[in-house]
């Protein structure tokens, strides 16, 4: 891919401008190309198809693309190579007609084409003047009719609801058959998710994730831009501009996202809601900060193997890796990050695009932001620019499979921008292990506090309860577990699992285990408390983030009943010997020593709280 010189005194952070993002778009919507069918009415990509089948997927190929376009070719006022605009009119024309070999797909109830038919309305909202309103009638309404067949379609409980209402206010501007209850009825769905301070959970349950962003948000924003509704507008911006207050620190210092969730195969689609805000009025941020920050993102997944060397995104985070993908996703799945460029629709004289980046929070100073609505806490450190999520609360409880593997993507106790969980791996969890080898499983959260540098909650398996509190300082995480169990069980808390290219560099010794990458990054576990061992769990080929990996772990032995243990755990950039905390333990009660001579003391009776 080639790219414009980077523009360091525009840009004095990333070195990108729009230049840069219309640069990576026009690659990935040429790269495409040769993988379309006749007339472009699909784009078969290679790799792992779908639960869906190769037509479906030959749809969301041309679905998700076509977005990535119509930001394109709005964003430039139509004047873009005459062959963009003739690849999309023909697909779309192929793909409406019955007859064409390469039809697409009715609508039908809870089907994957529900969702791409929401990026086609879309698309063609953003394109009309150079596209749909230049077919001639009879053209119009076949596309209508196609998008006219999600009337009466049923949908999952969660962001689905939202793709019948941007395909239905579509419909009611060209004309097209349309129901005014299921715009209603999707947006009122929605009310019943908002937890506070601009956070949805995407259905019922405690579903937080990057959905709240690019659907929950995206959507009604949209809609409502499309609509004209501004009652409806005030409402969604005032959400927006609170979560984007939170949302902005979820960005390390070189751009990567913290690794949380389903779907993140999406990558640099995490910028949606931040270009959303500016696009819509409704963004706290400094203009020059919103582009520091999504350059940063774009230019951090580019510089990483995303597109690869034919141009394509594949299923994964940077390589191809598919553990990290969902039964629904296939080949051209990952073309839903084409939401990062919705930014292109700002003109270039916007400040957005005109104005020098300004600094992100984590180029300025360690971060602290407490989340009550989601469970979370974050802390990021300037120095080493990693941004680490501390999970009390979310955990998809709702759509888990009660018999299965707990999802290792919502219900860690942490997340990082520069690590990712392993499935059946030891990394991030407090696991209560039987005589018989059999783990506890921390499948429902129940959270307990949130406060700044404090957050808490609980789960419980059979037997066995834990109740956790986490205390912030700088880079690390101090753990407190209280543990109930039968006598013969044995306790293991596991730190942050590494991954590099090359097998990262282990240590451990009594009561000590790291892990470290040659960039410097470790990642620790030190036992503060209770804990009599220390270890190592290494695997190949099970991270997102590279082929080795290393997982820092603490054990103890569990009396039975009741017992408290205390352990560090850290991922950062360090120089010297990691941090060692005091911490004594009387009870229920936890007194910590901090790095910087602050006390924190922690009772861990009833419902944990902390008094610094």
């Amino acid at each position: 891919m080639r790219l414009p010189s980077p523009d360091n005194r525009l840009s004095p952070r990333t070195g990108w401008t729009r230049e840069h993002w219309e640069a990576v778009a026009d690659h990935l919507l040429a790269s495409v190309v040769p993988y379309a069918t006749d007339d472009f009415a699909q784009f078969r990509l290679p790799g792992r198809a779908s639960r869906s089948g190769p037509v479906s997927d030959g749809l969301e190929g041309f679905a998700r693309t076509f977005l990535l376009a119509a930001f394109r070719i709005a964003g430039a006022g139509g004047e873009v190579p005459p062959a963009l605009l003739e690849r999309y009119a023909s697909g779309l024309l192929a793909g409406t007609d019955p007859a064409h070999p390469y039809a697409w797909p009715a609508l039908t109830d809870m089907s994957q084409q529900l969702v791409e038919a929401a990026s086609v309305a879309l698309a063609l909202h953003e394109t009309r003047p150079w596209l749909f309103d230049r077919f001639s009638s009879a053209e119009r309404e076949r596309v209508l009719a196609w998008l006219a067949g999600f009337r009466g379609r049923r949908t999952p409980d969660n962001n689905w609801v939202l793709f019948q209402v941007i395909v239905a206010q579509f419909l009611a501007q060209a004309g097209g058959p349309y129901e005014p209850d299921e715009i209603a009825g999707g947006l009122a769905r929605i009310e019943e998710w908002h937890a506070g301070d601009g956070w949805y959970s995407d259905g019922k349950g405690k579903n937080y994730d990057y959905y709240c962003g690019w659907a929950l948000h995206l959507y009604p924003s949209l809609w409502a831009r499309m609509s004209g509704d501004t009652a409806r507008q005030e409402l969604y911006a005032g959400r927006l501009r609170r979560f984007l207050e939170q949302y902005q620190h979820f960005f390390a210092a070189d751009g990567g996202p913290v690794h949380q969730g389903r779907s993140l195969t999406y990558r640099f689609a995490t910028v949606a809601p931040l270009w959303l805000g500016a696009l819509t009025g409704a963004s706290p941020l400094p203009p020059g900060r919103t582009r520091r920050i999504a350059s940063g993102a774009l230019r951090h997944f580019t510089e990483r193997g995303a597109p690869d060397e034919r141009g394509l995104l594949t299923l994964g985070w940077y390589d191809p890796f598919e553990p990290i993908a969902q039964d629904y996703s296939g080949p051209a799945s990952p073309y839903w990050a084409s939401k990062a460029f919705l930014g292109l629709l700002l003109p270039p004289a916007h400040p957005v695009w005109a104005d020098a980046e300004a600094p992100a929070p984590v180029d300025l100073a360690d971060q602290t932001v407490a989340m009550p609505a989601p469970g979370w806490l974050l802390h990021a450190t300037r120095s080493d620019g990693v941004v680490r999520l501390v999970n009390h609360g979310s955990d998809r409880d709702r759509v888990q499979d009660p018999d299965g593997e707990p999802d290792p993507h919502y219900l860690r106790l942490a997340y990082t921008s520069h690590t990712g969980p392993e499935a059946g791996g030891a990394d991030n969890q407090l696991a209560v292990i039987s005589p018989d080898g059999t783990a506890s499983r921390r499948r429902r959260i129940e959270p307990l506090a949130v406060s700044d540098r404090f957050a808490a909650s609980a789960y419980r398996d059979g037997p066995v309860r834990v109740v956790t509190a986490s205390v912030v300082d700088g880079a690390a995480e101090i753990r407190i577990h209280r543990v109930t169990a039968p006598a013969g069980h044995r306790v293991r808390d596991g730190g942050h699992a590494l991954a590099s290219a090359a097998p990262p560099g282990v240590r451990e010794g009594a009561g000590l285990a790291l892990a470290r990458r040659a960039d410097g990054l470790t990642s620790v576990v030190r036992a503060l408390h209770g804990y009599d061992g220390a270890g190592l769990v290494t695997a190949r080929g099970a991270n997102a983030f590279g082929v080795h990996s290393a997982t820092p772990y603490v054990v103890a032995a569990h009396p039975g009943g009741d017992a408290v243990y205390v352990s560090l755990v850290l991922l950062g950039v360090l120089e010297g010997e990691p941090p060692s905390p005091a911490a004594s333990v009387e009870g229920d009660l936890v007194v910590l020593k901090l790095t910087g001579g602050e006390t924190a003391t922690v009772r861990m009776d009833g419902v944990p709280a902390v008094r610094w």
